[in-house]
């Protein structure tokens, strides 16, 4: 079992909070100091040892990964080379038209349309938000489908306008496509709301008009993929997309970025062997994601940032 020594951060904060905001006006922790579990979602993981060791250090803690959790987590990269684990679909699928207390702010197409339980309320939590704002006529046009529903598309779209069942974005369960009731969604101002502030509750745009290339999807300025906070913002400020962003992780190794007075470090860690251990800094909030290629992404909060 190989063994990977990261994020061992030196300091002491006597009055560091343990809590983790995911957004700047929300008070939800899911997903920032979780370890992904083998359904693709996050469970809180408890800690019990000291946070510091004999000499006064930050004292380390030990989390095993294996190789199928590559394949799993808010960061998986879906296109065309790289197809969805069956696994990594979240377990919380919801039909959302039969779960009206998730439907706050905002209608749906019709009665099919299916999401993440988890990303469904951060949807309506940044729903919340534009409303705020003054922009309310928000409509989710598609979400989720499963395998059988995205070989029907594709036999019906062809390869020009559909992917292949596994690897379509859609078949994951955490985007969607996000319209306007008032005119399309680019015209709008739900679109033109998305595009300034989607990333400050962890979504990005996936497919942006000048990254064709590297994408290979044309512009969609309706689909829009959850991978959570420090993420979105990192990508946001980057101009980064999702392929993008996991070649410079990989690249770099680790990257600190700053999220509402909050401080983190973002690793790349390769996974070579059916087993890895990672080292996290004791008592430390963090979140494990797959990038579904070849390795895994360590996201650690390590405090408030002493700067501001």
């Amino acid at each position: 079992m190989k063994k990977y020594l990261i994020l061992l951060v030196i300091f002491l904060l006597v009055g560091c909070e343990p809590a983790l905001t995911e957004t700047p006006n929300a008070n939800d922790n899911e997903g920032n100091h979780k370890e992904q579990d083998m359904n693709g979602g996050s469970d809180a993981q408890a800690n019990p040892q000291s946070e510091y060791d004999n000499d006064g250090k930050k004292a380390a803690q030990t989390v095993s990964v294996t190789d199928e959790q590559v394949t799993q987590g808010n960061l998986v990269l879906v296109n065309k080379d790289h197809p969805l684990d069956p696994a990594a679909v979240p377990t919380d699928i919801v039909n959302l038209f039969q779960d009206q207390d998730l439907m706050n702010g905002y209608v749906v197409l019709d009665n099919t349309i299916r999401l993440s339980r988890r990303v469904a309320e951060h949807f309506g939590e940044m729903v919340e938000a534009a409303g705020e704002d003054g922009v309310n006529h928000f409509m989710i046009s598609s979400g989720y489908r499963d395998e059988r529903e995205q070989e029907v598309l594709y036999r019906e779209k062809g390869a020009d306008y559909a992917l292949p069942p596994g690897y379509s974005e859609h078949n994951l369960g955490l985007s969607m496509d996000i319209g306007s009731t008032q005119k399309a969604i680019d015209q709008s101002p739900e679109g033109k709301w998305l595009k300034k502030h989607a990333w400050a509750h962890g979504f990005i745009l996936r497919y942006p008009q000048d990254k064709t290339d590297i994408t290979g999807i044309q512009y969609e300025p309706w689909h829009f993929r959850y991978v959570g906070l420090p993420h979105s913002m990192i990508m946001n400020e980057l101009d980064f997309t999702l392929e993008e962003y996991l070649d410079f992780l990989k690249e770099n190794k680790t990257y600190k970025a700053t999220v509402n007075g909050k401080a983190y470090e973002i690793a790349y860690v390769p996974v070579q062997a059916k087993e890895t251990e990672i080292e996290i800094p004791a008592g430390s909030e963090y979140e494990i994601s797959g990038n579904n290629i070849d390795g895994m992404i360590v996201t650690v909060q390590l405090g408030k940032d002493e700067n501001e």
